[in-house]
C-alpha cells in the first residue's frame, strides 16, 4: 500500500490531492474521502491509499491515516 502526503483538502467538496515521496501527484474525489470515514484532512498528513486502474486512469480508493 502506497504512502503520501496530503497536498490540498477541500472542506467543501470534501476532495483534494496527495503526493507521492517521488512527487507524483494523485487527486482523490469527495467519494474516496466519504469512504474513509475520517471526519477531515489537514495539509503535510501522511496517508496510505490503494491505486485502481492503470496509466493515467490510476484512481485513489481506501484512504486512511499513516500511524505513528
Amino acid at each position: 500500500m502506497p504512502q503520501g502526503t496530503i497536498k490540498s483538502f477541500d472542506h467543501g467538496t470534501r476532495s483534494g490531492s496527495l503526493v507521492l515521496d517521488d512527487m507524483t501527484e494523485f487527486a482523490y474525489d469527495t467519494a474516496t474521502f466519504q469512504a474513509s470515514a475520517l471526519a477531515e484532512l489537514r495539509i503535510g498528513q501522511r496517508v496510505r491509499f490503494d491505486l485502481e486502474g492503470s496509466g493515467d486512469d490510476r484512481r485513489v480508493t481506501n484512504l486512511q491515516l499513516v500511524s505513528l
